[in-house]
C-alpha cells in the first residue's frame, strides 16, 4: 500500500516549539515511521521553506520519505498567506508522482490546508481521502484570547469544504467527534475515533537522578515543566502565577526550585511568537520570578524524555487542546500531569490516577495541586507509575494497527 501523507504547512522533521510546530509534527512523523514497520510505504509531502534543503529526505526510515514541494516563496508564510499556494503545492505533488512513477492508494491529509490540496490529489488520482484536522477553527474562535488567535472566515469555509470532500475523518476523541457534528454538521458515520499514539520505546520512565544529570541539573533541584508552543491559548501565564503562589506560601525545602518552559524563542528572534514571550517574561519580572522560571526555548525530541523524567510534574494549563500529546508523552515517562479539563485532555488525563485536573485560568487551584505533588512524594510516585502503565495502551503499535484497518477498509471500498 502506498500512502500520500499531506502536511502542507509544517514539516514533520522540524524542531518543536515554534509557531507552527507541535503535536501534529510528532503525529505525522511517528505514524509514518510505524506504518513503515508494518510494510506500508508513505511519502510525506510538505511545503519547502528552504531552497537549500534536499527535496527528498529518508529520515523517517523504512524507505519512507519526506518530500519538500516548492509552492510560493521558500520562506515561512502565515497560514493566511499559504491559502494562495495550495493549488501550486498539489500540482507539485502530481508532478513528483508522475516523475517518480509512484501510484498512491490513498491520500491522508493533516489540517484543513492540507485537505484543500488533498482534494485536488483525490480527484486527479481517483483515490479516497482521509482527513485529520488536529484543531478546529470554530473551537478556536470560541476560546481565542487575542486577535491573533481568532480564525478568519476563510479557515471556517476551508474546513467545511474539506469535510465535504473527505471520504473519512479521524477524530482524536469523542469530544472532537461531537464538535464535528454539532458545529459543522458532519455525519458521525463519516468519523472514526482513533487517538494519537506515543512511542513507548522513546518515552519511558528514566531514573530521575539519571535524567537530571543528562539535562544538567542538580539532584536536589526540583522542577515543574511546561512543553508547548508559546501562545496565549496555552495558559502559561496561569502557570507562572501559580508558581508565584507556591513561592509565596513555601515554608520548606519542598518548594519547587524552578519552572522550566520548553518552547518558543526566549531571545525574541522569532517575530511570530516574541510578543507572547515578552509578555510572559515581563510577568515573571513583575512577580519576582526571574530566577525561578527558565525559558529554555526549543528542544529536540531526543532530549524530551530526560526533561519529562527529571520533572516532578508536567503542567498543561491550556484553554484548548484537541488532544494533548505532551500529556501522553509525560505520562509515558512516569510523570504526573496537571491539566485543564478541556478538549482531548478531558479524555486523556485520569483525575487522581494519572494526574489532576484544575479549572482553566485558576492559578490558585493549580498552585494547590503543584504543592500537593511536590510535598507528597509517595503520591507522586504512585500517580507516576499509574500514568506510565496507562500510557502504554496508546503505543504507536496499537494506534497504527487501528489506522491501518481504516486504510484497508477505505481502499477496498474503492
Amino acid at each position: 500500500m502506498n500512502i500520500a501523507m499531506i502536511s502542507y504547512h509544517t514539516c514533520p522533521l522540524a524542531v518543536l516549539g515554534g509557531k507552527n510546530t507541535g503535536g501534529m509534527n510528532v503525529y505525522v512523523r511517528e505514524l509514518t515511521r510505524f506504518l513503515g514497520r508494518v510494510g506500508v510505504h508513505v511519502d510525506v509531502f510538505t511545503r519547502s521553506m528552504d531552497e537549500h534543503i534536499p527535496q527528498v529526505s529518508h529520515d523517517l526510515g523504512y524507505f519512507n520519505r519526506v518530500v519538500h514541494i516548492p509552492a510560493g516563496p521558500e520562506v515561512f508564510l502565515t497560514k493566511n498567506e499559504l491559502t494562495e499556494y495550495t493549488s501550486a503545492f498539489a500540482d507539485g505533488i502530481l508532478e513528483f508522482a508522475e516523475k517518480k512513477q509512484v501510484k498512491y492508494d490513498l491520500v491522508h491529509a493533516h489540517y484543513w490546508l492540507s485537505g484543500v490540496a488533498g482534494k485536488i490529489l483525490k480527484d486527479a488520482w481517483d483515490v479516497p481521502m482521509l482527513q485529520m484536522f488536529h484543531t478546529l477553527g470554530l473551537m478556536k474562535q470560541r476560546i481565542g484570547r487575542s486577535a491573533d488567535e481568532l480564525e478568519g472566515e476563510y479557515r471556517i469555509e476551508g474546513e467545511r469544504h474539506v469535510m465535504g470532500a473527505a471520504d473519512c475523518i479521524i477524530a482524536a476523541t469523542e469530544a472532537e467527534q461531537s464538535q464535528l457534528e454539532t458545529l459543522y454538521g458532519v455525519n458521525n458515520q463519516k468519523v472514526n475515533i482513533i487517538p494519537p499514539g506515543v512511542n513507548v520505546h522513546h518515552f519511558y520512565p528514566i531514573p530521575q537522578d539519571e535524567a537530571k544529570e543528562a539535562i544538567g541539573i542538580l539532584p536536589k533541584d526540583r522542577m515543574a515543566l511546561f512543553v508547548g508552543r508559546i501562545e496565549p491559548l496555552k495558559g502559561v501565564d496561569t502557570l507562572i502565577r501559580a508558581v508565584a503562589d507556591v513561592k509565596r506560601n513555601c515554608v520548606s525545602f519542598e518548594c519547587p526550585h524552578y519552572l522550566a518552559i520548553i518552547g518558543g524563542d526566549p531571545e525574541g528572534q522569532d517575530e511570530q511568537i516574541s510578543a507572547e514571550m515578552e509578555r510572559l517574561q515581563a510577568l515573571c519580572k513583575s512577580l519576582d520570578l526571574e530566577e525561578m522560571v527558565l525559558f529554555l526555548g526549543k528542544r529536540g525530541q531526543d532530549t524530551l524524555p530526560y526533561y519529562y523524567s527529571a520533572a516532578e510534574v508536567v503542567v498543561m494549563p491550556s484553554y484548548y487542546e484537541s488532544f494533548g500529546m505532551v500529556a501522553l508523552e509525560a505520562m509515558a515517562c512516569g510523570t504526573p500531569v496537571i491539566a485543564s479539563r478541556v478538549g482531548g485532555l478531558a479524555y486523556l488525563v485520569k483525575d487522581g490516577e494519572t494526574g489532576f485536573f484544575v479549572p482553566a485560568q485558576d492559578h490558585e487551584a493549580l498552585a494547590q495541586k503543584l504543592r500537593l505533588l511536590f510535598v507528597e512524594k509517595d503520591l507522586r510516585k504512585k500517580i507516576g507509575a499509574q500514568a506510565a502503565a496507562y500510557a502504554r495502551d496508546f503505543s504507536w503499535e496499537n494506534i497504527t494497527a487501528q489506522m491501518l484497518e481504516v486504510y484497508q477498509d477505505m481502499v477496498q471500498r474503492e
